[in-house]
């Protein structure tokens, strides 16, 4: 057992032991997990690349962890000249109030040569899919890797085994180049994805030459499978594909589904999608003399359509030929659907909180638009939102009294659109119901339009769909009749045409959320160069009554940067046990 800090005092100690116990995390303490994140030269898809790792790979080492159970997982930063942090996407984040890894909204980064300890609690009835990934610039683009949260519970759906799946982008540019060009007054965009990753691995179809090879996912034949598929990716949305086989969608953004058959899946940056897959039988396999079949990935709404593949390997004495990239493509090329599925997918179990319209309380619209000032931007009811703005974490300004979160609602009341420029936060209070509508609309410059995935941090909300033009309440309330909408963190905001006119609505994705867990969420356009130039909200849920009610008091450790919470070479952190 840890022992507890010595050194604090007896009044300091209770009080803090109210929701948590103040431990100082010396040898004695073991954590579950332990990832390092370093920076160093690295070789993917045939290139060299200065790269920001997790444990020195990627993707990172896989996580399990157990729903309703806390695990620590200390993250090292190993890097001389950066912060960084860790975000465990997806999770409800009823964790630590600190442990959510979004900087400047709910913690202070994990500066360099100092390490965190993450208490996180997966809730019960979140067995799913998810990853984590810094959530410090444009570290995610490598600094990432699968989450697992298992189930105390038998599965749902038989399967015999699992694989899982993540896919990432490549960037020849290093993540300084990319954040140096896109913030500047000479705006430079990052390039297009060079190449598209499984699980770490690529081989383009242009490179003759190398050792790099295509990621194999191997099966034996008979066999169920649940194939976990992540969206690791920084900018790609994809159309992907298995030649010759079909699956089922069982598992939506760590929540359980009815299944629904498909030949395709468009998986956009944060979301994840588990299917089920019937492994074909040795006799269909002699049948036809093939064993190994392309999984086929294709990027959608960009410039210019890339094509890249992976090798679903049915396992022989034979060893499979990962070098060979078809030409031409074994399925045809892609196109976007829009609103993929969008009122088709249903939870397994039925829920019975999905908020009627009759609930909602307050909508909250969203316009978001490219600009171009000094420099490139996206914004969100005419601003951007950048780490940089804020000049503490939102989260340590209400504990320390900084920020009244009274008079941000009550601001952004007086506004009319639920926005308070001053901070740049959506504040809502307990016991709300919200409905909050991504409004697409045409870039000032020149009406373009662009897609975009949209996730929130802290507890999920119920996905209502989305569609062409502008919102409509009335209307959508008709479609969603007979339908079961599920629950998600992250949704396309779709784009139904290149480009329109300036500032014309078009396009529109929609949620409902009952307002129950206190604390600063994000909310955030998945796409990282979207989200380096600004395009990204944070919401404040319930005032700081509610904050210290959820958390308790907490430890001056964590509302400075670099305190006592942080460990480092030469001290042990203190660190308070919210669950315990």
């Amino acid at each position: 057992m840890p022992r507890l800090w010595k050194s604090a005092s007896l009044l300091a100690f209770l009080t803090a032991a109210v929701q948590g116990l103040l431990v100082r995390h010396d040898d004695s303490f073991q954590p579950d997990y332990i990832l390092r994140v370093s920076a160093e030269n690295y070789t993917e898809a045939c290139m060299d690349r200065y790269s920001v790792l997790v444990n020195g790979s990627l993707p990172g080492p896989e996580i399990r962890l157990r729903e309703g159970e806390t695990s620590w997982i200390r993250v090292y930063n190993d890097m001389s000249d950066a912060n960084t942090t860790i975000h465990w996407h997806g999770l409800t984040a009823f964790t630590a109030p600190f442990s959510d890894g979004a900087p400047a909204a709910s913690q202070w980064p994990i500066p360099p040569g100092h390490f965190f300890d993450y208490e996180v609690r997966p809730e019960a009835g979140t067995a799913g899919t998810y990853f984590y990934h810094s959530h410090v610039g444009f570290q995610a683009i490598t600094a990432k890797g699968p989450l697992i949260v298992e189930s105390c519970d038998p599965p749902l759906y038989e399967y015999d085994d699992e694989r899982t799946i993540l896919i990432s982008d490549y960037f020849s540019k290093t993540d300084a180049e990319i954040e140096a060009g896109l913030t500047s007054s000479n705006f430079t965009w990052s390039g297009e994805t060079d190449a598209v990753l499984v699980n770490g691995h690529s081989r383009p179809a242009t490179n003759a030459t190398g050792s790099c090879e295509l990621a194999a996912i191997d099966i034996e034949p008979g066999k169920t499978y649940r194939l976990r598929f992540i969206g690791g990716t920084a900018l790609s949305f994809v159309s992907l594909a298995i030649d010759s086989h079909e699956v089922s969608v069982i598992e939506v953004d760590g929540h359980d589904t009815k299944p629904l058959k498909t030949d395709f899946l468009q998986i956009a940056s944060g979301q994840r999608y588990s299917v089920l897959l019937k492994a074909k039988s040795e006799a269909e396999l002699a049948e036809t003399k093939i064993r190994q079949f392309y999984i086929q990935i294709t990027i959608l709404v960009r410039p210019e359509v890339l094509t890249n593949f992976a090798v679903l390997n049915y396992i022989s004495d034979t060893k499979p030929d990962l070098t060979t990239v078809p030409s031409p493509p074994p399925l045809p090329v892609a196109e976007t659907v829009q609103g993929w599925l969008d009122y088709e997918l249903e939870p397994a179990v039925p829920a019975n909180d999905f908020p009627t319209l009759n609930e909602v309380t307050r909508r909250i619209v969203i316009d978001v638009h490219q600009n171009v000032s000094d420099h490139t931007i996206w914004l969100q009811n005419g601003y951007d939102w950048v780490q940089s703005f804020p000049k503490s974490p939102y989260l340590v300004d209400i504990y320390t009294h900084k920020l009244n979160v009274d008079e941000t609602y009550h601001r952004a009341l007086t506004r009319g659109n639920g926005f308070d420029n001053i901070t740049r936060t959506f504040p809502a209070k307990i016991g709300e119901v919200l409905e909050i509508v991504w409004q697409n609309r045409g870039t000032v410059s020149n009406g373009g339009l662009d897609a975009h995935p949209f996730h929130a941090h802290g507890r999920h909300y119920y996905d209502i769909g989305g569609g062409d033009g502008l919102y409509n309440a009335t209307a959508n309330e008709e479609r969603l009749k007979g339908t079961c909408p599920i629950q998600r963190d992250t949704s396309v905001l779709y784009r139904y045409r290149k480009e329109t006119e300036v500032l014309a609505p078009s396009g529109w994705r929609a949620w409902r959320i009952r307002v129950e867990n206190a604390g600063v969420w994000m909310y955030h356009c998945h796409v990282l160069q979207h989200m380096v130039m600004g395009m990204q909200t944070v919401f404040t849920f319930g005032d700081r009554e509610d904050v210290i009610e959820q958390s308790g008091p907490v430890a001056e450790g964590y509302l400075v940067y670099g305190g006592e919470a942080y460990g480092n070479g030469e001290r042990d952190p203190v660190v308070q046990h919210f669950k315990d």
